[in-house]
Formats: C-alpha cells, structure tokens, sequence
C-alpha cells in the first residue's frame, strides 16, 4: 500500500484555527513522507464551483514537481433525502466533482450513499446537529426506499465517471451502510465497471483479524481507496501507538487492527492508498479545542506509523489473489 494524506486533516474545522491552502497541504505531505494527497470535495479545498480546468492542472503541475501523486477527491455527497430536487442537486455535485477529478489528473472520486453531514457551531466542526436531523427527515420512508433513490443516483454517476475516465469508489459508511455486505450489494446491483469500493478499517463493526480477511476476501480487486485514522503518540522507546476516539472519548487503540487490516490487504494484492484523515472532534484543553500543532504531530505521526506496518505486512510475505471478479468486466 501506500500512504496518502486526506486533506480534511487541514481543512480548519476540527481544530482551533484556519485551514491550509492545497498547495500547502501538499508541501506538508511531501515533509511527512506521504506519496500523495486525497483533496475533500468542499471549501476552502475542493469545491468544483472553485477549481476550474485551467486551476487544476495548475495544482497537479505543482504536486508533481514535490513528488506527490494527487490520488483522489472525497465527495461529501447525500443521495438518500427524500426530496427528489435535493437529489438531483446532490447528483449535479457528484457530477462537477467528477469533471474536477479528471481534471486533476487523479483517478478515483470517494462516494456516500448517505450523509448526514456536520455543522460548525459556531465555528468548530461537529457531527451532533445533522446527525440527529438525518433520522427525522427519513422516519417516514423504508430502507428499501431509500437504497432506490440511493441506486438510481450510483447508477447515473457512474456513468458520468466513465464519460471522463474516473472510478467511482463507496465507502463502507454510516448511516445507510452497515457494513462491507452492503457495499458489495450495492456495487453489484449498480453493475457498472466504473464503481468500486473503498473498505476502511475504522468503519468495520468487527475489527477482528477473521473479518478482516472475510471482507478482503469477498472484496478482492474491487478494492481501490481505503483511508485510516486516530490520534499518535511516541513512547519514550521510540515506538508509536494509536487510538480512536468517538465524542471526545478515546475507545481503544488502532495498532492490532490496522496490522491485521494491512495483512488482509496484501493477501489480496492491494497497491494503492490509505489515507490518513484527522476527521472527528479532537481533545480541548484548557477550555480551549487543540490547533493545529496537533494536526501536524498527528499528520507526522501516523505517516511513520502505517509506513512501519506496511514494510512489516507487506515484505517478504507472498500474495493469495482472491476476491469476485470485477464487476461489469467483459
């Protein structure tokens, strides 16, 4: 695998300050030893309304003269609201960020089926504001319901991604996902050669080494994003441990799992990113929420820290293909 920055890590909404530029953001990632960059498709980063042809091309000329392969865009889409206007509103963004994709000479655009959002109030970033309103607008429609609108809206992007060259990957995430059956489920009713997956650990409700494999496994060269996360510390000895923390509580930490998700990956033969994303409401201290010296150690941290699992999982170990075979391949 290798090791991409997501720059909702800087985009200034989580932590206590303002966001990095993306030419910024790529420098920062070339001086923590990243190979590339994941750009989230909102403002101040991502917005297509923002990166016209011309500005794009002018970004991937200068990630690549640092060296920094710009990988991908994160759409921040929702295709499960019950109001069709919503939808086709929704569908129109997917569709610009598709065309600031290709544009950007990089490969894959992240999709949702669903997503409740977050909100700054009153300037800080949080997940508690939409996340409760997103049940309330849907109380009234089945989940077999929404999973259409959901399909129907894949389906029309998808082939808007192969007009230009673009794969879209979905990503096993709340609400309307559960898990990676679901994902699976859905690429395969959508059919389309331009739609795969992108399985991240940190989602995973079993986070065991066996369901990792079973996942790796059922998914196979499906795969093509993957994204990781937590917050760093080093040890006196020079060793590095992870954790997660959810609504301010830290739940455990990360070093088992992402060792045991990057086995699974390579006995499947995956080669590309897994990006590293500093995305959830961080530690305040002394009344006040970190900055963004805590974004930089992270950052820094988490780079050296998937670097070592990867060299330790992925060297000298042999490689079992397996997986379905791609979906709408001739």
């Amino acid at each position: 695998m290798k090791i991409g920055l997501y720059s909702i890590t800087y985009l200034g909404c989580w932590y206590r300050g303002e966001a990095l530029t993306l030419p910024e953001l790529i420098r920062v990632a070339k001086r923590y030893g990243y190979d590339g960059v994941e750009i989230d498709g909102k403002r101040p980063h991502g917005n297509p309304l923002d990166w016209p042809k011309a500005r794009c091309q002018e970004l991937q000329r200068l990630a690549t003269g640092e060296g920094i392969e710009l990988l991908g865009v994160a759409a921040n889409n929702d295709f499960s609201h019950p109001v069709p206007e919503v939808r086709e509103a929704q569908i129109c963004f997917v569709h610009e960020l598709i065309r600031m994709t290709s544009d950007l000479g990089a490969k894959h655009l992240r999709v949702f089926l669903a997503w409740w959002g977050i909100t700054r109030h009153p300037k800080l970033a949080t997940y508690d504001i939409a996340e409760g309103h997103w049940p309330i607008i849907h109380e009234k429609f089945s989940e077999a319901e929404i999973w259409s609108w959901c399909r129907e809206a894949l389906i029309e992007c998808a082939r808007y991604a192969g007009d230009l060259g673009v794969t879209l990957a979905l990503q096993n995430h709340k609400p309307l996902i559960k898990d990676h059956h679901d994902v699976l489920r859905m690429v395969r009713e959508v059919n389309s050669p331009h739609l795969r997956v992108c399985l991240d650990a940190p989602l995973m409700p079993d986070k065991s080494l066996a369901a990792m494999r079973a996942a790796a496994q059922a998914i196979g060269p499906l795969q093509v994003m993957s994204h990781f996360g937590g917050e760093f510390d080093r040890h006196a000895d020079g060793s590095i441990t992870g954790v997660d923390r959810i609504d301010g509580v830290i739940t455990g930490e990360t070093n088992q799992y992402y060792r045991d998700f990057a086995r699974a990956m390579h006995e499947i033969g995956y080669q590309g990113y897994t990006s590293y994303e500093l995305c959830h409401q961080l530690p305040v201290i002394n009344g006040q929420t970190v900055g963004i010296e805590f974004a930089h150690k992270n950052a820094q941290l988490a780079a050296e820290f998937m670097r070592g699992i990867i060299q330790a999982e992925y060297t000298n170990k042999s490689v079992t293909p397996a997986g379905p075979q791609l979906v709408g391949a001739a």
